[in-house]
């Protein structure tokens, strides 16, 4: 089964703190972004379930990983994609921890034309915050609820508006699969569509095209 990729913001943009330290000298400030990452055991706004000690273990190795190699980078927005794009990148994750059932984390605004967004934002008055991008299954459990299974941490990006509606949610950035490759990195999922254009008979391809096209729109009917 391909491996969805899922967005999740656990709290509103209000909780988030953000921290100048100013240094010695003609050196330029550093800003901080610290507050709620993620959290586990508890249903989210999106009916989702995240098992605690599955969310520790790919915690655990994203701070191993990423965070001690300075490598957890987040982008400005969530892209569709299981990977970060360095060229958007906008803050790194310095720090990660438990507290309860919530993960609360620390990010240095990076010096990045994204991240020099992100502190012009900040400095406006513009409410940020931030919300995890990873990998997974769903496995229902009952009312509407999913709970998160094979959990896998790509990213925290950096969001202006965590409270994305639904229909984009799950139209345009959860609409995405990938599969895990043989060297271990994560590749788009396509093989439903393109079977199913291979056997078509060619009479039909323009028919199944435009069926495809409408039922893109009714997801994201809303959002416009």
């Amino acid at each position: 089964m391909p491996l969805r990729l899922l967005v999740e913001t656990p709290a509103p943009d209000d909780q988030f703190e953000y921290v100048i330290e100013e240094k010695n000298g003609n050196q330029p400030s550093t800003m901080f972004i610290k507050g709620p990452y993620m959290q586990c055991e508890e249903v989210n706004k999106n009916k989702r379930i995240y098992d605690s000690g599955e969310m520790d273990k790919e915690v655990n190795r994203y701070i191993f990983e990423m965070v001690k190699s300075n490598r957890s980078m987040g982008e400005l927005n969530h892209p569709t994609a299981a990977e970060v794009n360095l060229e958007r990148a906008c803050h790194l994750v310095t720090e990660l921890n438990r507290q309860g059932n919530v993960y609360y984390g620390k990010s240095k605004v990076l010096t990045t034309p994204m991240g020099q967004i992100v502190r012009s934002l900040v400095n406006d008055g513009v409410r940020v915050g931030m919300s995890s991008r990873a990998l997974g299954k769903l496995e229902e459990c009952g009312n509407g609820v999913n709970r998160v299974k094979d959990f896998r941490l790509v990213a925290v990006d950096c969001v202006a508006d965590p409270s994305f509606p639904k229909a984009f949610v799950n139209g345009i950035l959860e609409s995405k699969q990938f599969v895990v490759t043989q060297d271990g990195k994560f590749e788009e999922y396509y093989d439903s569509f393109s079977d199913k254009l291979r056997t078509l008979p060619r009479k039909d391809i323009e028919g199944y095209l435009k069926e495809q096209i409408l039922e893109f729109f009714s997801k994201i009917k809303g959002v416009l």
